[in-house]
């Protein structure tokens, strides 16, 4: 039972549903979700970059993104 949640869980993040409704869901914090998902998490960066370049908030080299290499 508790793999096809987590399969589940993992899905819907990949899937860009929000962290906050994900959460709600399952019955868990942000916090508690992050913490045990976030390693699962994957695909998302092309979107997100996208969503940053037409927001005109993309720093102008990747170097400069917290986090990022």
């Amino acid at each position: 039972m508790y793999d096809i949640r987590h399969t589940r869980l993992t899905k819907w993040l990949n899937d860009g549903i929000p962290p906050a409704q994900v959460a709600e869901w399952a019955g868990n914090s942000v916090a508690v979700l992050l913490a045990t998902y976030a390693r699962c998490v994957d695909g998302q960066l092309p979107d997100l970059k996208r969503r940053l370049e037409a927001a005109g908030d993309l720093p102008e080299a990747e170097a400069e993104v917290p986090g990022a290499g």
